[in-house]
């Protein structure tokens, strides 16, 4: 008989994997009938119990199934859901427990644990089992609805312990910070956000190359930068050289992203070749556009005055930025934690906004701001009005003169390399 029933098993098991679904309920329906005594045919019962509300009923042969084969975490995960439903949390959690300690990786386990330690009381310790069943969760369009609901409770309770941890963690610092209040204190209370969870720990991700040991700074301090003061006292001869751009180099403004045909566009869909964000080049990839400075000759002067990033192929790039009314330009990360990114806002109409990792700030006239543009970034401009910012990247003010120098040469000799077979 075991033969038998174990073949019918491996049977069923195989159709499964192979998206047999008819195939293999026949079989499972076969080993509940010839062996109604199987471990597996026991669990198959106790779940048709459950579909016809008996709980207690399904419990007993779900007790059963794992007593003879304690080697299917679905048994005990099963009992445990028959447990709750007869208000036995305390069984439930030990019966979900012996579910997770065959298979940690058990997500309707890890979200069931969550809803148990709620009906224990036990909010803390259930937000912190949602966290770990969101982090392996499938995507909700592969999950049955009642299991996307549970997914959606996971998540608001996570997010609640979170602020409530933060508000308790900013609470029981504030005497302490206070004793500081004079002093610059953004990456401690970012600190505190993200030990709590209520943001995300901010990485560079640069799309091509990452220079090690520099550190991730959202926004620089103007320190780094003694020339930024004569760029801002220019911002009016700048608007004046961009207006003239905009009316006689109307052909010069083109989208600023352009991917080819049949390439992935990800999250650039809506503005890949799209007006809405445009861009009058100064500089790009690295090459001077020199009918596009000859219109705004004392704006390219100043730039080239400046430690603009030399890297062949890819920088220095200088843009007038032209972002369309209700235009987001979507998360992303630029190419080189080498240089960082230069701003100042040209023509700027209320509800414009920018996020670099955790920081969002909103521009002024007049005022620059340099950022590193391989921590993730969007922008907004939610006004009925077009926005127009000077963006230019500069060395990254931490690389030494020899790393400069040997950046330019490594990312020369990488055109080389690549060119060769082109």
């Amino acid at each position: 008989m075991d033969t038998q029933a174990e073949d019918l098993v491996t049977r069923a098991e195989a159709a499964e994997r192979a998206g047999r679904r008819e195939e293999a309920f026949a079989l499972w329906s076969e080993l509940v009938a010839a062996h109604p005594g199987h471990p597996r045919a026991l669990f198959l019962r106790g779940r048709r119990r459950m579909d016809e509300g008996d709980a207690a009923g399904a419990l007993a042969l779900f007790t059963q199934s794992e007593a003879l084969d304690a080697s299917l975490p679905e048994a005990p995960f099963y009992a445990a859901v028959c447990h709750r439903h007869l208000r036995e949390s305390g069984a439930a959690l030990a019966a979900v427990e012996r579910a997770l300690a065959l298979d940690p990786y058990y997500f309707m386990a890890l979200l069931s644990k969550g809803a148990i330690l709620e009906d224990l009381g036990k909010h803390r310790l259930a937000a912190r089992t949602y966290r770990n069943a969101i982090k392996i969760a499938p995507s909700d369009r592969s999950l049955p609805r009642d299991a996307r609901a549970a997914l959606q409770h996971a998540r608001e309770q996570v997010a609640g312990n979170a602020n409530a941890l933060a508000e308790h963690l900013k609470r029981a610092t504030t005497t302490q910070r206070s004793r500081y209040a004079g002093e610059r204190l953004e990456r401690f209370d970012e600190s505190l956000d993200i030990l709590a969870g209520v943001k995300l720990r901010q990485a560079q991700d640069p799309t091509l190359l990452y220079y090690p040991r520099l550190p991730a700074i959202p926004f620089f301090d103007r320190d780094h930068f003694d020339w930024l003061p004569r760029l801002e006292a220019a911002t009016a001869m700048i608007q004046g050289e961009l207006e003239i751009a905009l009316r006689d180099g109307r052909g010069a403004i083109e989208p600023y992203i352009q991917y080819p045909p049949g390439a992935p566009v990800n999250q650039w869909a809506r503005l890949n070749r799209s007006p809405a964000w445009s861009s009058y080049f100064l500089w790009r990839d690295g090459e001077k556009q020199d009918a596009n400075c000859a219109r705004c000759p004392q704006t390219a002067a100043l730039l080239e005055s400046l430690p603009l990033a030399q890297m062949p192929g890819f920088a220095p790039t200088a843009m007038f930025s032209v972002l369309s009314p209700h235009t987001h330009i979507p998360p992303h990360t630029g190419s080189a934690n080498t240089r960082v990114i230069v701003h100042l806002p040209l023509v700027l109409p209320p509800a414009c906004r920018f996020r670099v990792g955790n920081d969002t700030r909103t521009w002024e006239i007049g005022q620059a701001w340099v950022f590193d543009d391989t921590i993730e970034h969007e922008a907004w401009n939610d006004s009925g009005e077009t926005r127009v910012i000077l963006i230019f990247d500069v060395w990254n003010p931490l690389l030494s003169e020899a790393e400069r120098a040997l950046v330019i040469e490594m990312l020369a000799a990488l055109n080389a390399y690549n060119a060769a077979e082109l």
